[in-house]
């Protein structure tokens, strides 16, 4: 009978007692620990887990592997290494020598889950160490407090963690803690319990002062931001570094100071900290807020690292201070491209009135495979509003919502009812209101107002009712939405109501909008002399939109003095508008004043005044059409007029009659 022996398993190096020791591998954070140990200088140097399992079952063998240390190294291993061996780790821990794993072991294995994801297991391990009372270090609640955070705060593992420092008094002695603890409250918003913990700390560093002020930039209390940050420097004795300076900017555009922005930026110029690209961006966006492209283009300029971030800024700058073209050409530019930069530019365009562009650009987007994200579908929803893209609208739907793909959160929904109502499906955007489990004012307002625009008051009215039991606050939006649905209807008992209520129920001040609408509807019914009233005795001028009103509603009831009268209030703010011209022609004709007639065209002619041609379009597989009056420029006009022709010929015979 022959005998196999086992194959030879690859030598282990050996270590020679005057070697000097290999490197420290990634995991490996202990500089002061020494080690004499062949096997166990062997792991510390481990930097391979095919070659840390061959360790693991050496120092089993040997029985090294029974000992609070090396478990406790083994642990380290798997626990900090990349990525983290969480099985392995959890195997390791379970196996810990009586009387059990201590508080290091715990935290180490904490710190695990954490790297791992897993806030609720590493929770899980810090209620043993309470619950054993065991000597827990400051590492120990700063794991904690970590996991507390991504659990959930508001949960009872959540506030029973900062319960728990406070209650050993860690605070007080452990800047460590005092800082996770001031970055717990921060983070979630709780700035007062944040301030109380930092106040108590009876020493502070450079990052319980960058933990205090970034928590009030990113809660828009710039203020405050800046006065912690002036402390720190003066009274706190800390040199800001690189994060420091950063939420210190973002709390400098909040308040609208260039001359501090540029302090910083000369600060940072002159070698006073680390230039870093993430403080190079935060310049940037800093300069663009205060419309100082030259200075954010110096800044982009000067950096030698530039990331994907630091394009998006630069051409966000661009587009938000109207510079399309160069933010257009820098996106061409950019090497390399993410969701945001694209988010950026479809934005951009949406914003500049450029819906064709927008639309465009999404769709390219779509082409080179890259996933939109919440911010993308929120700026071209819009764009199909204006272009009445109603099938790319809900193609977006069914695509992203539908499918799971994108989430749809308050300002999507909105941006959705809003594209639906604009393109005439108010089915849809009723549909999609009614389930949406969260709603904002903007939500409220996006559907008063398309119930409004397609002259639905009744539903208005009843919205108005149902959004006051809500508790949340109708702004000046939803009264221009109540006021119009009732112009469009003729209420004028409830617009008088709603226009007192804005005022003296809710302490908002109409604006010219809100005038323009009272003016309309005045006019409408007849009420001329009111409306004109009205118009007089506004705070603000009447503007186009409240004298336009008026001379409309002069056409329709045929009274020529006010017409004259808010005509002549138009013309001085705009002299080339053909519409008041064309309005006055029509008041003074229904009054059979045809030399009136006669000279006003006179008029028009002389001043150079021309008609705009009526305009429309249509969408056809994805493609616009626009259609001028008596346009023949279509390649297909000819049969469009023919197709035209033999609608007119079937109406006549229907009995219809032009209105001339």
């Amino acid at each position: 009978m022959r005998h196999h022996a086992p194959p030879a398993r690859p030598p282990l190096p050996s270590v020679s007692p005057g070697a000097a020791p290999p490197p420290r591998p990634a995991w490996n954070t202990n500089r002061n620990l020494v080690v004499t140990h062949p096997l166990l200088a062997l792991l510390e140097s481990c930097a391979s887990f095919p070659r840390f399992l061959q360790l693991h079952a050496l120092l089993t063998v040997s029985g090294l592997a029974a000992g609070r240390f090396p478990a406790s190294r083994l642990l380290a291993f798997c626990a900090l290494s990349t990525p983290p061996r969480v099985g392995h780790a959890a195997a390791i821990l379970a196996r810990a020598p009586a009387p059990g794993p201590n508080a290091y072991m715990l935290a180490t294995m904490m710190r695990a889950f954490l790297r791992a994801r897993l806030p609720r297991r590493a929770l899980a391990l810090f209620r043993r160490v309470v619950r054993d009372a065991l000597p827990a270090d400051a590492r120990t609640l700063v794991f904690a407090l970590k996991a507390a955070a991504e659990h959930g705060p508001s949960s009872a593992c959540g506030e029973g963690v900062p319960c728990v420092a406070l209650k050993w008094g860690f605070v007080g002695r452990s800047v460590l803690v005092g800082n996770a603890l001031v970055h717990f409250y921060a983070d979630h918003g709780s700035l007062a319990r944040a301030r109380r913990v930092f106040d108590e700390m009876s020493e502070r560093d450079v990052v319980s002062w960058t933990t205090m002020v970034d928590g009030y930039a990113r809660r828009g209390m710039a203020d405050d931001a800046w006065r912690v940050f002036c402390r720190m420097v003066v009274a706190g004795g800390q040199h800001p570094n690189e994060v420091t300076l950063v939420a210190a900017l973002s709390a400098i555009g909040q308040m609208g100071l260039l001359a501090l922005g540029r302090r910083v930026h000369r600060y940072v110029a002159d070698g006073g900290v680390g230039g870093s690209v993430s403080l190079a961006n935060a310049l940037i966006d800093m300069f663009g807020k205060f419309g100082c492209v030259p200075s954010a283009r110096e800044v982009f300029d000067g950096m030698a690292v530039k990331d994907v971030y630091s394009w998006t800024t630069m051409v966000n700058v661009y587009a938000k201070c109207g510079y399309l073209e160069s933010a257009a050409q820098l996106f061409e530019d950019m090497p390399r491209r993410n969701a945001v930069s694209w988010s950026c530019m479809i934005a951009a365009y949406s914003q500049a009135n450029q819906p064709e562009e927008a639309v465009r650009l999404f769709k390219k987007m779509i082409e080179e495979n890259v996933e939109p994200i919440n911010a993308t579908l929120v700026s071209v929803l819009p764009a199909c509003a204006q272009l009445g893209c109603l099938d790319l609208g809900r193609w977006i739907y069914d695509n992203y919502i539908v499918s799971g793909k994108a989430v749809l959160t308050v300002n999507l929904g909105n941006a959705f009812i809003d594209m639906y109502a604009k393109c005439g499906d108010l089915d849809a955007a009723s549909r999609l209101f009614a389930e949406m489990g969260e709603r904002n004012v903007v939500s409220w307002n996006s559907i008063v107002m398309a119930h409004a625009v397609h002259g639905q008051s009744e539903q208005v009215l009843h919205l108005f009712e149902q959004l006051k039991g809500t508790g949340i606050v109708p702004d000046e939006i939803t009264f221009l939405g109540l006021l119009s649905a009732c112009s469009h209807s003729g209420l004028v008992s409830e617009g008088k109501r709603y226009f007192k209520e804005m005022k003296m129920g809710y302490q908002i001040e109409p604006k010219a909008e809100h005038y323009a609408c009272m003016i309309d509807l005045l006019g409408k019914s007849g009420l001329l002399e009111e409306a004109l009233e009205v118009a007089k005795g506004m705070p603000m001028e009447a503007g186009e939109a409240g004298w336009g009103a008026l001379l409309n509603a002069c056409r329709v009831h045929g009274n020529v003095e006010i017409g004259e009268f808010a005509a002549d209030k138009l013309v001085k703010l705009d002299p080339v508008d053909s519409g008041i011209y064309v309005l006055m022609c029509q008041i003074y004709a229904s009054k059979s004043k045809w030399d009136q007639v006669k000279m006003l065209r006179m008029l028009m002619r002389d001043k150079g005044v021309k008609k705009n041609p009526g305009c429309s379009s249509i969408e056809v597989d994805g493609k616009f059409h626009e259609f001028l009056a008596a346009d023949v420029s279509h390649v297909h006009s000819e049969v469009i007029y023919a197709a035209l022709k033999n609608i007119y010929y079937h109406l006549k015979l229907e009995g219809y009659v032009p209105l001339t």
